[in-house]
């Protein structure tokens, strides 16, 4: 049984910075596709990034040049550096992995397994 476990989020100001990390069980992440998405009061479920078992890595406009997906196979586990936070980005996070394939998507419906979420809060 594939879990997903989020850590990392809290409270930081406008410019600061957090790294989200996400520790999967039940099977090899570093062979599938993982992604970060977060969804903010009121809001749908939106891709912030992911990165293929290849080590290719998908951005929404939104946070390119700020974020960084990265992922230690040896750990299981993929993180989210976040530097330069806005307000904006405001939202729970959540991790995802695909169900069988090993390339990065931007599509949320190419995620099977999510975890359950990590409150990320920038105060202006």
């Amino acid at each position: 049984q594939v879990q997903l476990v989020e850590s990392g989020g809290g409270l930081v100001q406008a410019g600061g910075s957090l790294r989200l990390s996400c520790v999967a069980s039940g099977r090899t992440a570093g062979n599938y596709g993982m992604a970060w998405f977060r969804q903010a009061p009121g809001k749908e479920r939106e891709f912030v990034a992911a990165g293929s078992s290849g080590g290719s890595t998908l951005y929404a406009d939104s946070v390119k040049g700020r974020f960084t997906f990265s992922r230690n196979n040896v750990r299981n586990t993929v993180y989210l550096q976040m530097n330069s936070l806005k307000p904006l980005d405001t939202a729970v996070y959540y991790c995802a992995q695909r169900r069988f394939s090993s390339a990065s998507s931007s599509r949320t419906d190419d995620y099977y397994y999510w975890g359950q979420g990590t409150q990320v809060t920038v105060s202006s």
